[in-house]
Order: C-alpha cells, then sequence, then structure tokens
C-alpha cells in the first residue's frame, strides 16, 4: 500500500506548473509610502495590582510613548473593583508624561453622585478624556443598575456632560454585545450613546476584517456618523484570549486556534505567529480606508510596537 495521501495522488494528476497557473489569483495589498500619512493610534492599558506589574506597565508605557498615541486609556475592573489604582495611574499620567490618558469609568456599583464626583476628580487632575462604560458586575453576579444610579452607559455619557466639557468614548460590540436582545438592539444602544455626546466608538477586539466592515455598513444604516476605531488584541495566549471572548461576545475562528496548535510550550513561535495575524489585520483594514487603530496592550508592548511600525507610524521625540 502506498504510502502517499489521497489527496496528494490526486493533485500528482495534475502537473505542478499547470496545478499553480490554473488555480484564483490574488493581488497584494496596496504598497504604503513614506508619502502616506500614518493612522491615528490609541492604547489601552490596565492598572497594576502589584510592585512587578506596577514596573511592567510603566516600562510598556515608556516603550510606546514614542510612537505619539491619539491617547492611552486605563480600564476600570468589574464591579468598579480597581478605581483607587485606575485614579492613581491616570493622574501619574497627567503628572509625568506628555500621553493624553482617558480614565475608564462604569456606572456600576454607584450611584449619580458618586459617579460625578469621580468624573469632577478627573478633570481637577487635568483628564479631559473619559472612556464610558456601563460595566461588568463584579464575578459570578448578574448586573444590576444601581437604584439611584446610571443605568446604562447612554445615561452616564448624558451625565459627564453635564459635569465638564469631556472627550468621550463609548464601546461598540461588532459581534453584538453579548447581553443584547439581538443586533438592532445593539445598535439602538450604540446609536443613543453617540447621540448623548460621545465622541467616538471603540469596538471590542475581533479577528474577521469582514466582521468589521459588516458592523460598519450597518452602522451607517442606522444613521451612526462618528467614527468607529476598531479595537485589535494581538494574541499570544489563546486560552486568554477564548476567556475573554466568552465575556465579551467577540469570537475566536477556528482558523486561529489552528494557527496556534502545538505552540503551547514556544512561546517565541508563538508571538512570530500572534505578529503576522495581526499585522496581516491591520493592513487590510488600512486598504479598506480605516485610519484609526486602538490596541489592547495587556500591558505587554512589543507586538503593538511592531504593528504599529508595519502600519507606517515612527517614534517621534517624546516631550
Amino acid at each position: 500500500m502506498s504510502d502517499v495521501p489521497e489527496v496528494s495522488r490526486s493533485e500528482a494528476a495534475q502537473p505542478t506548473l499547470e496545478r499553480w497557473l490554473t488555480g484564483p489569483r490574488f493581488s497584494a495589498l496596496p504598497s504604503r509610502t513614506a508619502t502616506h500619512p500614518p493612522p491615528l493610534l490609541s492604547f489601552e492599558f490596565f492598572p497594576p495590582k502589584t510592585e512587578a506589574l506596577e514596573q511592567q506597565l510603566w516600562a510598556c508605557i515608556h516603550r510606546l510613548s514614542p510612537l505619539r498615541p491619539r491617547f492611552v486609556s486605563v480600564t476600570y475592573g468589574a464591579g468598579g473593583s480597581t478605581r483607587q489604582r485606575t485614579h492613581a495611574t491616570v493622574a501619574r499620567l497627567v503628572r509625568e508624561t506628555a500621553l493624553v490618558p482617558a480614565a475608564h469609568l462604569t456606572c456600576v456599583g454607584a450611584t449619580c453622585e458618586e459617579v460625578d464626583e469621580v468624573a469632577r476628580s478627573y478633570w481637577e487632575a487635568g483628564v479631559r478624556h473619559i472612556v464610558a462604560l456601563r460595566g461588568d458586575p463584579p464575578p459570578g453576579e448578574s448586573f444590576q443598575p444601581h437604584p439611584h444610579g446610571y443605568h446604562f452607559a447612554a445615561d452616564l455619557v448624558a451625565g459627564l456632560r453635564r459635569v465638564a466639557p469631556f472627550e468621550v468614548s463609548v464601546a461598540a460590540y461588532p459581534e453584538v454585545h453579548p447581553q443584547a436582545q439581538s443586533r438592532m438592539a445593539d445598535l439602538d444602544n450604540l446609536k443613543r450613546k453617540l447621540d448623548a455626546g460621545a465622541n467616538r466608538a471603540i469596538t471590542n477586539f475581533f479577528f474577521d476584517t469582514s466582521v468589521f466592515l459588516r458592523f460598519l455598513d450597518l452602522c451607517l444604516a442606522a444613521g451612526i456618523a462618528a467614527p468607529i476605531v476598531p479595537g485589535i488584541m494581538p494574541v499570544t495566549n489563546l486560552a486568554g484570549l477564548r476567556r475573554m471572548s466568552a465575556l465579551s461576545g467577540g469570537s475566536v475562528p477556528d482558523w486561529l486556534g489552528h494557527l496556534f496548535d502545538g505552540l503551547d510550550d514556544d512561546p517565541d513561535t508563538r508571538r512570530l505567529v500572534a505578529a503576522v495575524v495581526a499585522a496581516e489585520q491591520v493592513r487590510l483594514l488600512q486598504a479598506n480606508g480605516v485610519d484609526e487603530f486602538h490596541f489592547y496592550t495587556l500591558n505587554r508592548p512589543e507586538l503593538t510596537y511592531a504593528i504599529a511600525h508595519i502600519l507606517g507610524v515612527r517614534p517621534g521625540k517624546v516631550e
């Protein structure tokens, strides 16, 4: 019995050159030179829990600062669990860097007055940009709005506008928020947030470019005109990504899992694969006219820095 697989015997019946020449042809993505303006970038960090993670965060910040991002955001834990650490990180960014910080702020577990007070303290500290989110409840609990609080992100946006003239970003979900009743209900909620005064929406991470482009079509049809900035997640830990996807409503395509198959104990190759995946994703988005990207850095800068370089972003002088 021959050891040649059936598919190989079938292909062998057709001469190699003929098989290559009769297959579909794909043109390359358009080349971008120094004459093309680079895209706008923004980066997301999370506040540290330990001294070691504090050092890792600031090493990440110093590495990415020369890329002159439009802003950098600092996350807020479920149920407001990192409120103090978020505030401390944002305040230090204002004091010690030339970066523009955007503080995450949620509705969970607080009255309107308490949330407004946090917003006022940010304004007084020099923070002019808020990422306004409904927020996640503590693990194992379902979301229940505070009886005297903002019930939804649209309410929070309107409240922030009453506190001060913040720049406000909100969240968008190309694959539908996991608690939304339907695609159209999710779009209606996004429109309410933008109509309440938000300047832009930043999407949950995704990996199939067609998902994002179809989402843009739906947004335009729904009367949304504000920028919808794609959220990009460079992936090195597939198990962690699956956990995050389950919580946020994103999907992990089979092809992505296949690319990382067999690399659990090979972090160097995982990073190389991750760079290729993210670079291909952003280049395709850029070819479709997208000129702004938001990177979920996970406080690890190297992949984000490399992808930014591929996009044409070069370091500048840090003030």
